[in-house]
């Protein structure tokens, strides 16, 4: 397998590129959110690795009836690799740009909870697509629940270049003021899951109440 160009990977003469699926459809979606029971539109997780957007979303989806996907599954699955193999394999622009392509679709699927990779909303048209067209959730948590979560993975790309701590700290520090751009933001902590997901519909509600008035 090579790159090819703009991101591009090639598969002999075959663009794979096209297992991304260009969202072609409904570009200028537009939704509402009217009940944080019944969304009726994708919810987003953001936020860095070890933050638990995965377990997250999955108890949120099930508390909620909607579907659940990680997208960096979905990458790996469309590309046939895993994240740290396209990483090394094609570098990080291209790796953004399948994953924009990935999140797009899942956004332009159906209502469903979608927890994305930590880079994913720092990326300045993924983001926007984002905030566009479903409704996002920074779930955040202290850099210490980040370093323990994420040491029980050996698969994260960029906390092997170096000391995970100071890596997961940087990231922080330079990806905190995307990540406020969510519509809400949910601190994770080492307590129960169902706890966190209550904190999430809460929010939703408010943020609602906050729009639409009582």
């Amino acid at each position: 397998m090579a790159a090819g160009v703009q991101g591009c990977f090639m598969i002999g003469d075959f663009c794979a590129v096209s297992l991304f699926m260009m969202h072609e459809k409904t570009k200028n979606r537009h939704f509402s959110l009217i009940d944080p029971h019944n969304p009726g539109m994708p919810i987003v997780l953001v936020g860095l690795m070890g933050a638990g957007k995965s377990t997250i979303g999955r108890r949120l989806a099930a508390r909620l009836g909607l579907g659940f996907v990680d997208a960096d599954d979905a990458i790996a699955e469309a590309a046939g690799r895993s994240i740290s193999e396209i990483f090394e394999a094609f570098g990080e622009a291209a790796f953004r740009e399948g994953e924009r392509r990935v999140i797009a679709r899942l956004i332009d699927d159906k209502p469903q909870v979608i927890a994305t990779g930590g880079g994913a909303f720092a990326d300045p048209q993924t983001r926007d697509l984002v905030l566009s067209r479903s409704f996002s959730v920074w779930l955040d948590a202290d850099i210490d629940i980040l370093v323990e979560r994420t040491a029980k993975r050996d698969t994260r790309p960029l906390l092997r270049q170096g000391d995970p701590r100071t890596i997961l700290e940087g990231l922080w520090k330079t990806r905190a003021g995307d990540y406020a751009q969510a519509n809400i933001h949910i601190k994770s902590s080492d307590g129960p899951h169902e706890h966190v997901v209550d904190k999430i519909i809460a929010a939703m509600g408010s943020y609602i109440r906050e729009r639409t008035g009582p």
